[in-house]
């Protein structure tokens, strides 16, 4: 049996109670097979488990009594940190991404707007358009619409409205979220790419697309003017 006493001690997952740790007076058992053992003292379950050469591993503390199985726990921790990094290679992660304009954004800087935003968008990402006002600025809020309206029809075709134009402080923004026939279309190409890895036998996930550059929070060139002027 391994070292008497061992726990896990990663501080981003929730501890596991072993051998000795366990200190209920009677636990429900469960071999590695799946074979029940029914419900015996802890004492009990602890010499079955050094006589197979195991630990005895708490895997349901709220049960009454708390569930335990006897298996080699070096080997139950290597498949759950595994199972948890299958699972995050899995999981599709949304992100919003913001793309700034100005009241005075000229036609060809909005276009280069719609390709950032659109970029996002093909990426499963939220996009948050936001109109920043100087001084005066503010005191025709139309225009800032008029330049966000511009955006969203420039991605209509990818994305829809998720919140309508609102004034944050002295911006105004928008919320746009991709359509669901685009996340359809990366769900599907992230199973593409889960087949092909298991073909190849390839277990490391950083090799199932190019890195795209990092566009996140596209600015004018004039945002870096004087303050504001009142």
């Amino acid at each position: 049996m391994n070292m008497r006493g061992r726990f896990s001690r990663d501080p981003r997952t929730p501890q596991v109670r072993v051998n000795h740790r366990i200190r209920v007076p009677e636990v429900r058992v469960v071999l590695e097979d799946g074979e029940n053992l029914g419900v015996i003292t802890t004492e009990e379950a602890l010499r079955i488990a050094h006589q197979r050469g195991q630990d005895l591993v708490e895997v349901n503390p709220k049960a009454n009594p708390p569930v335990c199985k006897i298996l080699d726990f070096g080997k139950y921790k290597y498949e759950e940190k595994k199972k948890a990094a299958e699972a995050r290679r899995k999981q599709t992660v949304v992100e919003v991404k913001e793309v700034k304009l100005r009241p005075k954004t000229d036609d060809h800087d909005l276009a280069v707007k719609i390709r950032h935003a659109r970029k996002f968008l093909e990426s499963g990402n939220k996009v948050k358009l936001t109109c920043r006002f100087r001084g005066r600025e503010i005191t025709h809020p139309q225009i800032a619409q008029q330049q966000l309206d511009i955006v969203i029809r420039g991605v209509e075709d990818l994305a829809g409205v998720e919140q309508r134009a609102a004034m944050e402080g002295k911006t105004m923004s928008v919320l746009i979220a991709p359509k669901p026939q685009v996340l359809q279309r990366l769900a599907s190409e992230r199973a593409a790419r889960e087949r092909d890895r298991e073909r190849r036998g390839a277990s490391s996930p950083e090799h199932d697309a190019p890195e795209e550059p990092d566009l996140d929070e596209v600015e004018d060139d004039d945002d870096d003017d004087d303050d504001d002027e009142d």
